[in-house]
């Protein structure tokens, strides 16, 4: 986090009635951010070398019966579901990220009202004010 980030940590909004971000507060919040991104990076290629693994396992596999066949194709979808979470919660965590540096975290991306200190403790990945998130859901 640079110093003009960490410097704007009381001036991040906070909903009516919330206490003002401390210095201590947003750089655990960031920690915990960028402690994620690296588990996620890990569990993307980890995923990704599965997959290469199970690609290559298809070619020597072609006497397969139907079950088995069935089974490797069930367990490469997998791995390509789970790459495909993990590479989408990395995305949202580095723009949570890019979004303390700029000293626009906890404004609310749809309205531009505070989403909640204690919404983005909870869910700090979160860029919708909980009004926003239900509308969004509802469509």
């Amino acid at each position: 986090m640079t110093a003009a980030a960490a410097s704007g940590a009381a001036a991040l909004p906070v909903r009516k009635g919330e206490r003002r971000w401390t210095e201590a507060e947003l750089s655990k919040v960031a920690s915990q951010l960028a402690t994620e991104a690296v588990e996620l990076h890990s569990d993307i290629e980890r995923a990704e070398s599965e997959i290469a693994s199970r690609l290559t396992d298809a070619t020597g596999d072609a006497g397969d019966d139907q079950a088995d066949a069935g089974a490797k194709t069930f367990e490469r979808e997998h791995e390509l579901a789970l790459a495909h979470t993990a590479r989408e919660l990395l995305a949202q965590t580095e723009h949570a990220l890019a979004r303390i540096e700029a000293g626009t975290y906890g404004t609310c991306e749809s309205c531009g009202e505070a989403i909640g200190k204690a919404r983005l403790q909870a869910f700090p990945r979160a860029v919708l004010c909980v009004a926003c998130k239900q509308r969004e859901e509802r469509r």
